[in-house]
């Protein structure tokens, strides 16, 4: 870790020309992932299963590597009296050294209405979060077309709707020490905002990796702001909200991206219609930034 916060606080000076992702495909994948067939991808179901043959294609065709011969890390929990088996996936892109930075979204989403009194009872989860799901693809596919100095495992996390399940079980059976992990860049909900703000939460508990932030905010075409991480900020304080919670418990440094709560949080009008083009691409390109800042 030493290594990695050294080099942080040199690296916000200076950067290369500003990375981009492929805008096409990143609006395909969040378009794909929430459509009608993968039924709100809730863990368990039928359509989350076809979520992750999807997910699966595309981890290769972005050019990640599976560990240990595979990309899947079944696992189960039990809420109440129900049992269930979620399934994480993830892979890597190697790098230099075997320090590593873990790149996270989920891919879950709450699943259909099963009360049947709205025209719409598919919950599809555009923003949450085949937004995050579509953006980390996106930068995979950067990072396989420019090899990083740290190792990048990345990880679509399954039952983050059900209490952070997925990356609770990720960091039971880590498929690195985590001795070894260095950073989590977690992204949930980054695919529209009104007023074109990300947020960067974590730099309070992390304030070695504000300089990053502060030099991406710099070069990005979108508002990225620090907050929301902060004791005093309540029920806004989001540090435990999403799959970043279970790596900050185990004292890894963390940065999780996202925005703020809209009309449409947790409803079946979370649709792909609703996202923002324009603020989704600036906020994949302006996370992979950062991530190509860390990976100094």
């Amino acid at each position: 870790m030493k290594t990695l916060l050294t080099l942080i606080c040199c690296a916000a000076i200076t950067q290369g020309a500003h990375a981009q992702i492929d805008s096409s495909q990143l609006l395909k994948d969040v378009e794909t992932l929430s459509t009608d067939k993968f039924e709100g991808r809730q863990t368990g179901s039928k359509g989350n299963r076809l979520a992750q043959f999807y997910l699966l294609d595309r981890f290769k065709k972005a050019g990640i590597k599976p560990i240990s011969g595979t990309y899947e890390q079944p696992f189960y929990f039990t809420r109440g009296d129900v049992r269930t088996m979620g399934t994480n996936l993830y892979g890597y892109i190697p790098g230099k050294t075997d320090s590593v930075i873990v790149i996270s979204a989920h891919y879950d989403h709450i699943g259909v209405n099963g009360a049947g009194n709205s025209a719409d009872s598919i919950f599809n989860g555009a923003d949450d979060n085949a937004s995050g799901v579509a953006a980390i693809l996106g930068m995979a596919a950067w990072f396989a077309k420019h090899p990083p100095r740290h190792t990048l495992i990345f990880a679509a996390f399954d039952a983050e709707e059900m209490g952070l399940q997925g990356a609770k079980a990720f960091l039971e059976r880590p498929p690195v020490p985590l001795t070894k992990i260095v950073a989590n860049i977690n992204l949930d909900m980054v695919s529209r905002n009104d007023k074109k703000e990300l947020y960067a939460c974590g730099t309070s508990h992390y304030p070695q990796l504000k300089p990053v932030i502060q030099a991406a905010a710099a070069k990005s075409k979108i508002k990225l702001l620090t907050g929301h991480d902060r004791t005093e900020d309540g029920s806004q304080n989001w540090t435990n909200q999403s799959d970043q919670g279970m790596f900050h418990k185990k004292n890894i440094p963390f940065i999780y991206f996202g925005v703020e709560d809209h009309p449409d949080y947790h409803k079946a009008s979370d649709e792909f219609s609703r996202i923002h083009p324009s603020f989704f691409y600036q906020a994949a390109c302006t996370v992979l930034e950062v991530v190509r800042l860390m990976d100094k």
